[in-house]
Parts: structure tokens; C-alpha cells; sequence
């Protein structure tokens, strides 16, 4: 008589506000990968250029940004090439930008998936994240060609070594936002006029970051160490400087930044923990 083996499935209400069950969200790896093609359908469907957008909006974006901030009202950018910098500022704050907007509404945008069927929720808002990583990969390829020209100008000189921190400071800023992104997401399924708010706040929070302007021109006064306290303002002086070889970064208000990302996204895990039981009921 052949032997049979026994499976036992166990289903219990998750009672802990607080569970990553990150071996349950690798075992959906391949839901990931499928969410991640479909943020980027979805975003350039029924469009005429498409995924030329992504080229686009960031050259727009800097030449206008240059034209304003370095043209009319003359800020300078530590010797940097000016449209050069608002560039690789660009792309760096559309990173983190997109990472908030995007996991900002993530139980109302995938209401008619999570009332249908169980998989591990903390797929989407990774899937959103990695979504955004790839958009900067694609955005960086317009930086190290505008690079390229300002390299045989000589009037560029990189960091090429420090490049070995941008994977550490993308992951930085991606939890960030993603921690910032499903506090706003969990609030929003009771209220919606919040969803208002939040690209009116990260265009407001993209001013108190230094993308605009260098962080040098601020001098050594209160509104320098205001700036700094913002979380994202050192990883976006870091990252300028692995990518273009200007930037400061002190190490106390780094590693500030890094004890506010830790308490934000393990208390946005909490709260989407919370709010993924009964979102149905308000959504």
C-alpha cells in the first residue's frame, strides 16, 4: 500500500500589529515581479509616448528648474553644471517622491484585489518601491549621458568610488518613503480628503530638501540644522555626491535619518497591519 503524505493548512486571525513575515512575502516573490510589470502599464496605457516619459518629464522638469533657480534667481550649485544638477536633483527626489505617492493609496487603488483573494498585503507597497527604483535606473541613464558631455568639457569630477553607496542609500530612502507612503495609505481609508493633501505636501516637503539648492549656500545658521533635521536631506546630499562629487553630509544627522526611517516604517507596518483587517468595511 504506497504511503501517503499529510498536509495540514492552519488558518488563524493575525492578532500581532506588528508581523513583517518576510519568508511569507518571499514565497510570493513572483507576485511581486507581476505587480511591478503592472505599475508600469498601468502608468504609461492609452499615453502616446509611453515609457518616454520617464526621459522627458525629468529634462522638462531641470531645464525649467535651471532657467528659475539658476538663471533668474542665481543660486549657485557648488561648481556643478547647472542643468546638470537639477537633473540628478530631479531624479533623486522623483525616486522618493514616487515611492510616498504611490504607497499613499495603496488599499484604495487595490481594494478590488485585497477583497478577492489572500496574499501577503506588504507585496504591493514593495512592488511600488521597486517600481520607482527601476524609474531612477532609467532617469540616471539621461544623467551619465549628460555626464559623459561634461566629462570631456572637464568640468565635471565625480566620486566614482562613492558610487558604492547609492544601492545603500536607494534602499535608505525607499523604505522612507514607503514607511511615509502606508501611514498616509492607512489613514486614508476613513479619510479620503487626505489623498488632496499629499502631493500638495511633497511638492511643499521637495522646498524643505535640498533639491532646488545646495545645501552649502544655507551657511551655518538655524535654518542649515532645520533643513538637516529632515530626514531626507541626507541621503540627497549623499547621493549628489557619489553621482557628481558635491555634497555634504554629517554623520550625526545621518544617522538621525536613519533612526527616523527605522521608527517610521516599523510603525507603518503596525498600522497597516491594523487597518489591512477592517479596510474593506471603509473603503
Amino acid at each position: 500500500m504506497a504511503e501517503h503524505s499529510t498536509y495540514h493548512t492552519h488558518i488563524s486571525a493575525r492578532h500581532r500589529m506588528f508581523d513583517l513575515n518576510l519568508r511569507e512575502v518571499w514565497r510570493y516573490r513572483d507576485l511581486i515581479v507581476l505587480f511591478t510589470k503592472r505599475n508600469f502599464t498601468v502608468s504609461y496605457k492609452q499615453t502616446i509616448l509611453g515609457p518616454a516619459w520617464l526621459f522627458l518629464t525629468p529634462l522638462f522638469t531641470s531645464i525649467v528648474h535651471a532657467f528659475v533657480f539658476g538663471g533668474i534667481a542665481g543660486i549657485g550649485t557648488d561648481g556643478i553644471p547647472t542643468f546638470l544638477f537639477y537633473l540628478c536633483s530631479n531624479a533623486i527626489w522623483s525616486y522618493f517622491a514616487t515611492c510616498v505617492i504611490n504607497n499613499a493609496n495603496v488599499f484604495a487603488a487595490n481594494a478590488y484585489v485585497f477583497g478577492k483573494v489572500y496574499f501577503p498585503r506588504l507585496t504591493t507597497p514593495i512592488s511600488n518601491v521597486i517600481s520607482s527604483i527601476i524609474r531612477f535606473g532609467i532617469q540616471m541613464v539621461l544623467v551619465l549621458a549628460f555626464m559623459v558631455w561634461y566629462l570631456l568639457q572637464g568640468t565635471l569630477h565625480p566620486n566614482w568610488l562613492a558610487w558604492l553607496v547609492i544601492p545603500v542609500e536607494l534602499v535608505h530612502l525607499g523604505i522612507l518613503g514607503m514607511g511615509f507612503g502606508i501611514i498616509v495609505s492607512s489613514l486614508t481609508t476613513k479619510y479620503r480628503d487626505l489623498t488632496v493633501l499629499v502631493d500638495f505636501g511633497v511638492s511643499l516637503w521637495m522646498y524643505a530638501t535640498p533639491i532646488v539648492y545646495p545645501l552649502s549656500t544655507l551657511g551655518e545658521g538655524w535654518m542649515r540644522t532645520l533643513i538637516q533635521v529632515n530626514p531626507v536631506t541626507p541621503s540627497v546630499e549623499l547621493l549628489r555626491y557619489a553621482i557628481l562629487g558635491q555634497g555634504s553630509c554629517h554623520p550625526g544627522f545621518y544617522a538621525l535619518s536613519w533612526a527616523v526611517t527605522i521608527l517610521v516604517a516599523l510603525g507603518g507596518i503596525m498600522i497597516f497591519n491594523k487597518v489591512e483587517r477592517t479596510f474593506m468595511d471603509t473603503v
